[in-house]
């Protein structure tokens, strides 16, 4: 690494320093347009090799299931300003944009990999705060659909069962981006033509959205994963999927 790039991890780190609230040091590490590298270690060697450079906040990196030469990652910073969801080929160096915003204020993002390796799933809203959707985008063709949920539906996060025949989402309580009166719930979404059918799993009421439940279905897909605080202490659940 070299000095200019240690100087600037250095004022990444003062800014986080300065300003530890998220509300706080959010937008400010958007706008400095630091530069950013995504990088691989070796486990075997401990070798360090970087395979992208921006100058722009990059976050959430993610490898493909089925390709161990795709990576997924975002432009990190306010939603509604970015085009966040990209991949990199590691064999050929190739960044691809995997969704566009279509319009002002539309926002994309919290996105993760079908278990197939064949589509990406994200919260989609369009425009911001207003019209909820998961959107999936198909990497081979990169066509696109999505289902769409109502506003206490939306979900911090959602997820896909290993069949890929089910859904799930967190809820959210009236402070995030939603501003949903009765959101907070573990859901479970059954895809209904355009649209999801939502079965409520788990009463959120009491826990405090600051930790956010971060769903996951088991690897057998009949339990739902969750993180709460509402018996006083952060703790991992599980809410079990009753047949049907």
């Amino acid at each position: 690494m070299s000095k200019l790039d240690i100087n600037l991890v250095h004022e990444q780190k003062e800014i986080l320093r300065k300003y530890p609230e998220k509300s706080q040091y959010f937008n400010r590490i958007f706008e400095a347009h630091l530069l950013n590298e995504l990088f691989t270690i070796n486990i075997k060697t401990g070798e360090i090799k970087t395979v992208h450079k921006e100058n722009t906040w990059l976050g959430h990196v993610q490898f493909s299931p089925t390709d161990p030469n795709l990576l997924m990652f975002c432009h990190e910073g306010p939603w509604h300003l970015v085009d966040r969801i990209w991949t990199i080929n590691l064999q050929t160096s190739e960044v691809k944009l995997r969704h566009k915003r279509s319009m002002d204020r539309e926002i994309a993002g919290h996105e993760f990999f079908n278990p197939n390796g064949k589509q990406i799933l994200f919260d989609l809203q369009i425009p911001r705060g207003q019209n909820f959707y998961l959107g999936i985008a198909d990497l081979a063709t990169g066509e696109e659909k999505k289902y769409q949920m109502d506003r206490n539906e939306w979900s911090i996060h959602f997820n896909v069962s290993p069949d890929q025949h089910l859904y799930a989402g967190d809820g959210g309580d009236s402070g995030q981006v939603a501003k949903a009166k009765d959101g907070m719930w573990i859901y479970l979404f059954r895809p209904n033509g355009d649209h999801f059918d939502a079965e409520r799993l788990v009463n959120m009421k009491h826990h405090n959205y600051h930790l956010e439940p971060n769903i996951h279905f088991s690897p057998d897909g009949k339990w739902i994963i969750f993180r709460a605080n509402f018996e006083g202490e952060e703790q991992v659940y599980a809410v079990e999927i009753a047949k049907k």
